[in-house]
């Protein structure tokens, strides 16, 4: 009986060893499932994300270019909207060209370390992202509560350095998770039941405990987002009170416009966020699962098509720049081709 249960031994450790190191090698192919139960409304899916992300393109990169190109836009909201657009240009496409492949031509594969390439800058890219909105709340409430002292308050030092601490914050709590992650044996099946490589999905194929990462995920981002909401919060809070007090109507009019726009495209990146967080955490079996892959895509690619829309098209300075600059262009390009 003793020699049969060594064979068994030997004969189990034979057969898992080879897999721990072909699924630890990083050559390894990896299938994303796309949105499990919608396969019907793929094609649907393909026109709307392409259109989405065609708008996020031009219209982040228009921002860029009209801050990077116009001296008079170097104040510091329109620093933190340049670092905010480029975010966003990585953001869509560390996830949508991938997304319209799986939905268009069915093309689900991805190697070990793009698949963990494209892990570390989405949750990154979310990090960065949510810092720039409190950044700009923050912005708007010196400009509004503080409108004599923001020159004073927010120097082009302050505003360069809230910009590092901010990607710096990101970088020291996103790696340790990445790290985690990667580390982990994986076995079993090679397809992630996701549009990407979400966290939550891509742990769920590993063979060891992955508590320790789940838990790091769901404490790390908690407390990133929830201090971030609530100090965004509590800005906005004081410019209404700021805005209450002030004695001209069109002034509170415009003022409340302005921050019901930011307010929106707010509770369009944190609420899909932070629900989807949780449910992959605590109502995975009550929802289902393509509702929580939609909820994971909708906050990544939603709001950078919106951001150049309501930061940078309702920006009185901006949009003026951005016609003169597409003028110029397009009769710069006449002139020459006649």
């Amino acid at each position: 009986e003793k020699i049969l249960q060594d064979c068994m031994k030997a004969l189990s450790s034979e057969m898992v060893g080879p897999l721990y190191n072909h699924t630890m090698d990083t050559s390894a192919i990896l299938f994303l499932a796309g949105i499990p139960g919608l396969q019907s409304s793929y094609l649907f899916m393909t026109i709307s994300l392409s259109v989405m992300y065609t708008i996020a393109l031009v219209g982040n990169t228009l921002i860029i270019t009209v801050i990077w190109m116009d001296s008079t836009l170097q104040e510091p909201m329109y620093c933190f909207l340049c670092v905010l657009a480029a975010m966003d240009i990585i953001m869509i496409s560390s996830v949508v060209p991938k997304m319209v492949s799986i939905f268009c031509s069915g093309d689900s594969s991805i190697s070990f370390n793009a698949c963990f390439t494209q892990m570390y800058f989405v949750h990154a890219a979310t990090a960065i992202e949510t810092g720039l909105l409190l950044a700009m709340a923050f912005d708007r409430y010196v400009a509004i509560c503080k409108p004599l002292h923001y020159k004073r308050i927010l120097t082009p030092q302050v505003t360069l350095g809230m910009s590092v601490i901010i990607i710096i914050r990101a970088v020291t709590a996103m790696t340790p998770l990445s790290w985690m992650v990667s580390h982990l044996p994986f076995c079993g099946s090679n397809v992630v039941l996701h549009s990407y490589c979400e966290h939550m999905a891509v742990i769920k194929l590993t063979c060891a405990d992955s508590m320790p990462s789940s838990l790091y995920s769901l404490v790390g981002s908690s407390i990133i987002v929830g201090s971030d909401v609530v100090f965004i919060a509590a800005s906005y809070v004081l410019i209404l009170r700021a805005v209450f007090g002030l004695s001209s109507r069109n002034a509170q009019l415009k003022a409340l416009s302005t921050c019901g726009s930011h307010v929106g495209v707010m509770a369009l990146f944190y609420l899909p966020g932070m629900v989807s967080i949780y449910v992959a955490w605590l109502g995975q079996d009550v929802v289902p699962l393509h509702i929580q892959v939609l909820l994971a895509d909708l906050y990544l690619v939603i709001p950078p098509t919106l951001n150049p829309i309501i930061y940078g098209m309702r920006s009185k300075q901006i949009r003026e720049r951005t016609w003169g600059l597409l003028i110029r262009w397009l009769f710069g390009h006449c002139n020459l081709g006649s």
